[in-house]
């Protein structure tokens, strides 16, 4: 379905609550997506998938995959590099201003954590998991990836699955769900485990299947729009009527097309000689953490009271805006999942932990300083470091170069510090640049300078070793109207 139809496709109708600016906090939109590419790398035109031409541009972009090319070689290869799907979404979200934050890959597994650049200081304490539920629980074909994070504060945690295949197995795919929610830990007191977090996101290839009803029953609803009649034999929908932590993940209504299985590179489901039932194997669902109102929910709630009083204190709510499949995308057999989420918090945190800048003109003709002040308190490291970064950088670690804080600090107050930086670390090009405080104990940027120009070396140009036409490290990251 294409993003002009995205408000005629509202799950729910607005909450009038949740509308930026009320003096209940300020509203993100959050785009998620998830898809079995089936081991085939990406071809065609990705706008429609992102939305990329609506009106209303996401805050966050929270990608899952499942059946990435893991063969021996790529899979090695893309530990060096970055395997074509993270590249291809990194290219086309980076001149938007958007970041890869954090990513997570085990084997066909991949999730991407993307985020506008102005919130990128605010996320914080990033970290990512795994599970294997393959092979008598050895082999990483199924499973699940995780990456949890505090966004302003909240702590969230985007879990990406691969669950057992075959309409037999429903019982073993919910098996495998517990299992990884009840192994995956993170080094958090606030969230140690999946359950802790404030909001959860569970989506993937969940591969639950429509039972009971015939073939001809079962495309004839899909050929009528008439989904609703499928629903009650719905895997998913059937357990979650008798399991308790799938009572508590929330969904919307399956208002679109079953995403599997389908003939390659067409709209036709499965016409080969086992004609498999088509189904709704591709989920996207969410669980808000609620306050404990029952003794017995109270005795086995883990939240401290403390936990709760913030709870109060900086509420939380979400909305579903968007839960479709995408027909237009035919290199695999099954179509991808769209889930459009606001999400209106109050923040816990207005400021950023650190306030970094330039100091003077910077070239490669000149030893460079950096000033950087301290705004709050935070876990500062030997292991933190400032990292130069081209204007349209796609990740963290796409910088150009790097200083270790504590090494190269040089003098310093109360108030602002003086880190250096090497000539021979500058790029002779110049371009526009800024500057980014990473810090190791809260794995993530926790400051960023506003962009600054990076002079040519007039000396490089003088010896010949750089066009004097040449302006810039990238020509089409360049222009300071991205920052704008």
């Amino acid at each position: 379905m294409m993003e002009e139809n995205e408000e005629q496709s509202e799950v729910q109708q607005p909450d009038p609550s949740l509308k930026k600016g009320t003096s209940a906090g300020d509203s993100f939109r959050l785009h998620i997506v998830t898809w079995n590419v089936a081991t085939v790398d990406p071809a065609g035109d990705l706008t429609s998938l992102l939305h990329l031409n609506s009106p209303k541009s996401p805050d966050l972009y929270v990608i899952g995959l499942q059946e990435v090319y893991s063969r021996p070689l790529r899979f090695v290869s893309d530990i060096v590099f970055d395997d074509p799907w993270s590249h291809v979404f990194m290219s086309i979200l980076a001149p938007r201003k958007y970041i890869k934050v954090s990513s997570i890959r085990m084997q066909g597994l991949l999730l991407l954590f993307f985020s506008k650049l102005e919130h990128v200081p605010f996320i914080r304490d990033i970290q990512a998991t795994y599970t294997r539920t393959g092979i008598f629980g050895y082999w990483g074909n199924k499973g699940g990836v995780s990456i949890h994070l505090s966004f302003y504060g909240h702590m969230l945690c985007f879990l990406n699955c691969h669950l057992a295949a075959h309409m037999k197995y429903a019982t073993e795919r919910v098996d495998e769900f517990e299992r990884i929610m009840d192994t995956q830990t993170f080094e958090c007191k606030k969230a140690p485990r999946i359950v802790d977090h404030r909001l959860v996101f569970w989506f993937g290839d969940l591969n639950f299947r429509i039972q009971d009803h015939g073939m001809h029953f079962v495309r004839s609803c899909i050929n009528n729009q008439t989904y609703n009649l499928l629903w009650s034999k719905d895997q998913l929908l059937m357990m979650k009527k008798k399991e308790q932590l799938l009572q508590e993940f929330d969904e919307g209504p399956l208002d679109f097309q079953p995403t599997y299985k389908f003939d390659l590179n067409s709209d036709t489901y499965d016409s080969s000689g086992k004609k498999r039932k088509p189904a709704w194997t591709d989920r996207i669902l969410w669980r808000l953490r609620s306050k404990a109102t029952t003794a017995d929910e109270q005795e086995e709630n883990t939240v401290d009271a403390k936990q709760l009083e913030e709870d109060e204190e900086y509420p939380l709510k979400i909305r579903q805006d968007l839960y479709t499949s995408n027909m237009e995308y035919s290199i695999s057999d099954h179509k991808p999942v769209i889930g459009i989420f606001t999400l209106e918090l109050r923040k816990m945190h207005e400021t950023p932990l650190v306030r970094l800048q330039p100091e003077g003109d910077w070239s490669a003709d000149i030893d460079a300083m950096v000033l950087y002040s301290p705004l709050q308190p935070f876990p500062s490291s030997m292991w933190d470091w400032i990292g130069l970064y081209k204007v349209g950088f796609t990740s963290i670690t796409d910088y150009i170069t790097y200083t270790w804080v504590k090494d190269d600090e040089v003098a310093f107050n109360e108030e602002i510090i003086q880190v250096y930086v090497s000539k021979e670390e500058i790029p002779v090009r110049g371009g526009e640049c800024v500057l980014c405080y990473y810090s190791s104990t809260l794995r993530s940027i926790i400051g960023i300078s506003e962009p600054f120009k990076v002079h040519e070396s007039k000396v490089a140009i003088e010896e010949g070793l750089v066009p004097e036409k040449i302006n810039g490290l990238d020509k089409t990251v360049e222009s300071e109207e991205l920052w704008k």
